[in-house]
């Protein structure tokens, strides 16, 4: 019987693996798909969140499930962690990446416009400040932002991701902000091993899409696609096509 085909999901910040219940119903049996909850969140909600200890989580999912040829989906926070994962241990066991609307570098400046949408170094203090100050209402924002429509996707809403980010712990997921403002891995784009396929809503708030450009161009083999119909969370607001384009991809490595 010929082994399946090992999928691990990654799950953006403020969100869990079960985010992905949907995606998975709508992908082939053959696929063999793992969603874990990071560090910080659901279910390791009492675990120090890091990006090292989110891609040590990986590895440890890889290692206890005896996992190899492995295609990682990246959303947000999720594309993150697959490159610090890659950075700590390499790419040996991972056939092919798929990041979703993800940037390297969150911080704007005039040579990096690929990061957060109007966000320079200052702004982002600002947005530390306001989080420490008002996670509610910096909740209400984020729930918002996560879709290129107000209401939410047909399967997801707005409300449904509002209750999501507040069943989280404020100051853990402030700390994992932090992580991402603090991260650059431009470097390792240009060296990435394996095939990249860098995604994003052409509706996104949350990133241009010349981050998902610049990843495909700056990837030795790397291939960019764009869901017209969506925002910053594709599997949600055009499961269908996104699953369909996860397919496609996996069967092209």
């Amino acid at each position: 019987m010929p082994r399946r085909r090992p999928v691990v999901l990654l799950h953006g910040w403020t969100m869990r693996g079960s985010i992905f219940k949907d995606l998975v119903g709508r992908l082939p049996a053959e696929f063999d798909c793992h969603a874990p909850d990071l560090p910080g969140h659901g279910e390791l909600v009492t675990m120090q969140p890091s990006l090292e200890a989110a891609a040590q989580t990986l590895a440890d999912l890889l290692d206890t499930h005896n996992l190899d040829d492995v295609i990682l989906v990246g959303w947000s926070m999720g594309a993150a962690v697959a490159w610090q994962y890659i950075e700590q241990f390499g790419a040996d066991r991972i056939a092919g990446l798929m990041t979703v609307d993800m940037s390297p570098k969150l911080a704007c400046s005039p040579d990096w416009p690929h990061g957060l949408i109007g966000q320079g170094e200052a702004d982002l203090d600002t947005t530390t400040t306001r989080m420490i100050d008002d996670w509610r209402g910096m909740a209400e924002a984020i729930a918002t932002t996560m879709f290129g429509r107000r209401e939410g996707a047909a399967g997801y809403s707005r409300q449904d991701a509002l209750a999501q980010i507040l069943t989280n712990d404020p100051e853990k997921m402030i700390a994992l902000w932090k992580a991402l403002v603090g991260m650059d891995h431009r470097g390792l784009i240009g060296r990435l091993p394996c095939p990249l396929l860098a995604s994003c809503g052409a509706l996104s708030r949350v990133y241009p899409a010349s981050a998902a450009r610049w990843l495909a161009d700056t990837a030795p083999r790397g291939k960019l696609h764009v869901f017209s119909a969506s925002g910053h969370s594709a599997h949600l607001e055009e499961p269908e096509a996104f699953a369909d384009r996860l397919v496609d991809f996996a069967n092209s490595l």
